[in-house]
């Protein structure tokens, strides 16, 4: 097995300030980059905070930021990068730092308990729920999910205006309402739930300029602006603008 050193810069600090901290690390063959922030933790800075779980891309928790773009540490390879340059690990940027690569992402849990639940059919038992197998995989793409919040870290609506927090659900979420929109047996409307205009006044979809940011950050390569935010967008619009849609809620129904 052949080794190298690299050099790394490392954001060491927290909520009251900090700054980049220069290590010089010896790399395997094989390794990713969390790999390597064990290794300074074990032999030069053992205080070193870091979020991480499962070392296998499913839990999310090693979210940060690599040369300044969105990744998992654990899956991010050592071998992306050329072995002269300098690698630079900073926390996500959006959210506040508790310490060193850890940030408090409890705006996401915020943001997740405001949108409201599936609502079952009415009748319909669980176990006689039925769907076509093309609805099943639609919204199996959006169950893939790891919640490491990259797409959010990395839109700007959120991560360059922190004013708009409290207005912008983000596309994680924005998602999860485009789901259960289009969620054959979702009976939101029956409830008198509109996810429609829900997800534009309460959600901040507008807000959205389909930049695709968070898809290519996205590491389960979920099309989360083709598959979610612009269909939603697109019955958003059918639902506000259509004059025949518009004309149509504004005819009464004759009496029986």
């Amino acid at each position: 097995m052949s080794s190298y050193e690299a050099r790394f810069q490392v954001w060491r600090g927290d909520a009251q300030g900090g700054g980049l901290a220069d290590f010089a690390v010896e790399v395997h063959d094989g390794e990713v980059v969390l790999d390597i922030v064990h290794r300074i933790q074990a032999t030069q800075a053992p205080d070193l905070a870091v979020r991480w779980n499962c070392k296998a891309g499913k839990c999310g928790s090693c979210s940060a930021e690599i040369n300044g773009r969105p990744r998992l540490l654990c899956m991010t390879r050592m071998s992306v990068f050329d072995r002269t340059e300098t690698i630079t690990v900073t926390p996500l940027r959006a959210f506040p730092v508790v310490r060193d690569l850890v940030t408090d992402v409890g705006f996401n849990y915020t943001k997740a308990r405001e949108i409201p639940a599936f609502v079952p059919p009415s009748g319909v038992a669980p176990g006689e729920y039925r769907m076509l197998q093309e609805d099943v995989d639609r919204s199996q793409e959006f169950r893939k999910c790891i919640e490491c919040f990259l797409c959010q870290d990395t839109c700007h609506v959120v991560r360059d205006h922190e004013e708009n927090k409290t207005a912008f659900a983000g596309p994680r979420f924005l998602m999860r309402v485009a789901e259960l929109d289009m969620h054959p047996l979702d009976a939101a409307e029956e409830a008198g739930l509109d996810r429609r205009r829900t997800a534009q006044d309460e959600h901040g979809l507008g807000y959205c300029n389909i930049t695709k940011c968070c898809t290519e950050v996205c590491p389960e390569g979920i099309r989360i602006t083709d598959n979610a935010l612009i269909p939603m967008k697109e019955r958003v619009v059918d639902r506000t603008y259509d004059p025949l849609v518009w004309l149509g809620s504004k005819i009464r129904r004759r009496p029986s």
